[in-house]
């Protein structure tokens, strides 16, 4: 056991959140370059262009230059596996980004230099807080004018209340900006390098006294970077490991991912600071990486990475003991035994097969059709990992066939994005899937579900928008749709059978709460193991 605790010392596993363009995808290929996974970066460029960011794998995320789709990128540095989440920056995938948050151990919040703390930024740092797990924050473009950093860190402890610790601390600000200075070695780094951002930036390191480093700074920049550490140093918060575990202090790093400065420097000190894979909760009680009964949990389940094969892969978080290719698991929901013979690790789209893999880990392994998002599976036991957040949906629409010949292509392409929790689907009580009706949190959600069942599945369709906002289940006694319909909502059922009210908004809800007192209204549905975010 002593070598598996080896290995999981070694890990860091962790997701990456941030506001649309903030230059999340950005950083993430300048981890990779730093990291050694890639020797080119290219940034992500317009649509005209033939370079792409290495995680965005899916056609379409080329085409807009956004992310959609959560991946996964996987090396070794410094003797450390690293496994990191790619997460979408865009609110209307927030789904998708909360399921991999449950798969990491901590998170790195990016944060643009001139625009601050963004909505969407607070919205995943609450969910990382409500966890518990560490937050480590990178303020990007800093080579664009932007606001003062003592103003940031003013911003981030007020509006996400949390206490920062500023690791490093930038030498000038936008076209001044020239290095860093590292607070716990006192050594400056400035950046010598033109800083396009294609290759590793060439730097040169010295402290305070040497008149080499500082004669490459002008009098302003020179003056500016001792008054603020002074100020740092007299009234900034103390830096506590503690707290930092505890996701109470998040350490803050200043840089900018296009050009390269201060990425080498943050992944150094990152690998330092995060955490290895820790003990999770479970219906048994808490797991702890280090037992050695293998259990893990899918968290992502995804179609048609492989257009060539048009396989079907779930993301599986290892939580415990050893994997080993071959090895027969129990997939604890349905209590089958299911021999893992294809499992594969990921640089995004490209996956290699792996033999072997540790607490921390994310491996793909073939799903048959029977996995869902949240199942856990374990060598033997029966207990079950805690339940995956789902979002409310917030928009509907009702999907037609145009071509009845590619029904049967249809009914597989709504099931399997269904599966993958891309959408939540519905169905007509007398309808039935014939034309389903389709709920999403945000309306680029149906944008790629028409361009994924015509370019993965061959099948056009049309949407018809439903004037629907909220949806409720309802329980009672004897419950029809009959009783339940009226001129201002629409009844539809789950895949479950359970009964479900689309309502046009809060208003409709209350009177229809106010008129009939025998149905009660849920948020969620009343089966178990989901657990639904409002």
């Amino acid at each position: 056991m002593s070598q598996a605790i080896h290995e999981i010392k070694r890990r860091r596993t962790f997701a990456i959140i941030s506001h649309p363009d903030a230059g999340k995808t950005t950083l993430t290929e300048k981890l990779l370059l730093y990291g050694g996974a890639v020797r080119l970066a290219g940034a992500v460029k317009s649509r005209k262009s033939k370079q792409y960011a290495v995680s965005d794998w899916m056609e379409l995320e080329r085409q807009r230059g956004i992310s959609v789709t959560s991946s996964v990128l996987q090396f070794d540095y410094q003797g450390h596996k690293i496994n990191i989440l790619d997460t979408p920056g865009h609110q209307d995938f927030s789904e998708d980004t909360y399921r991999t948050l449950m798969a990491a151990d901590s998170a790195v919040m990016l944060i643009d230099a001139a625009k601050g703390v963004e909505e969407q930024t607070k919205k995943l740092f609450h969910v990382c807080r409500k966890r518990g797990i560490p937050i480590f924050t990178f303020i990007n473009k800093m080579d664009r004018h932007g606001k003062e950093p003592l103003d940031l860190l003013d911003e981030i402890e007020k509006v996400l209340s949390i206490k920062s610790y500023p690791m490093n601390w930038p030498i000038g600000r936008g076209r001044e900006f020239k290095g860093i200075y590292d607070r716990a070695t006192s050594k400056i780094e400035l950046f010598t390098g033109t800083g396009h951002g294609a290759t590793i930036v060439p730097t040169r390191v010295g402290d305070l006294s040497d008149p080499a480093i500082t004669g490459a700074m002008n009098e302003s920049v020179y003056n500016l970077l001792k008054e603020d550490l002074e100020l740092l140093d007299l009234a900034g918060d103390n830096f506590d490991l503690d707290l930092i575990a505890k996701g109470e202090l998040t350490p803050v790093y200043f840089g900018s991912a296009l050009t390269n400065f201060g990425v080498g420097a943050f992944l150094d000190s990152f690998i330092e600071l995060a955490p290895a894979p820790h003990e999770k909760p479970s219906t048994a009680g808490i797991i702890r990486p280090e037992q050695e009964e293998f259990s893990g949990f899918i968290f992502k389940i995804q179609a048609n990475m492989d257009p060539a094969h048009r396989d079907r892969i779930a993301f599986l978080r290892i939580c415990s003991g050893v994997f080993h290719r071959g090895m027969t698991v129990k997939h604890v929901p349905t209590g089958k035994n299911i021999r893992l013979s294809q499992s594969k690790q990921f640089m995004a789209q490209d996956a290699t097969i792996i033999e072997e893999a540790y607490p921390g880990d994310i491996i793909g392994i073939f799903d048959p059709g029977i996995f869902r998002i949240g199942d856990t599976l374990t060598e033997k036991s029966n207990f079950a990992y805690e339940a995956i957040p789902k979002f409310q949906p917030e928009i509907f629409a009702r999907v037609h066939l145009k071509d009845a010949m590619k029904r049967k292509q249809f009914v597989k392409g709504i099931e399997e994005l269904t599966d993958e929790g891309a959408i939540q689907r519905f169905r007509h009580p007398d309808i039935g899937l014939e034309a389903p009706i389709i709920g999403a949190v945000g309306i680029l959600q149906f944008e790629v579900l028409e361009y994924r069942l015509k370019h993965e599945y061959g099948v056009d369709i049309s949407l018809e928008h439903l004037p629907f906002s909220l949806a409720r289940w309802a329980t009672g006694n004897n419950l029809t749709p009959q009783m339940l319909k009226t001129g201002d909502n629409l009844v539809v059922k789950d895949d479950d059978g359970n009964l479900v009210v689309l309502f046009r908004n809060q208003w409709s809800l209350n009177w229809e709460m106010d008129r009939n007192k025998q149905v009660t209204y849920l948020e969620h549905p009343p089966t178990q193991g989901i657990n639904y975010v409002a």
